[in-house]
């Protein structure tokens, strides 16, 4: 394989493998976030099961029930689209793998 190729093919893998990196720590920061939103509404949901007060039960839920639900779904999406992310870069980095082991074979 021409030098050139190879340290080019060599040199993309990694910047590759970079940008998946730092996915991966994104997905690991999201991933601790949904689980901290996750208690949150839990918690808050048992609360406002246990509480007999109307006031007391439309304020929780406005306050913290809602924006932690819809904080929760956010997470759980920005996840979905970062497992996506994540996915499509070991694919060139798989690819790239390919196409440098058939360049040798050459």
């Amino acid at each position: 394989m021409d030098a050139y190729v190879k340290s080019s093919l060599l040199q993309w893998k990694e910047e590759m493998m970079v940008q998946k990196q730092e996915l991966d720590e994104e997905y690991e920061r999201l991933k601790a976030d949904l689980q901290l939103y996750s208690y949150k509404f839990g918690i808050t949901k048992q609360v406002i099961q246990s509480t007999s007060n109307d006031k007391i039960v439309k304020n929780i839920k406005t306050t913290y029930q809602i924006p932690f639900e819809e904080k929760f779904n956010e997470l759980k999406q920005s996840l979905k689209d970062i497992e996506e992310k994540r996915r499509v870069y070991q694919m060139f980095v798989e690819k790239i793998e390919k196409a440098s082991e058939m360049e040798e074979k050459v």
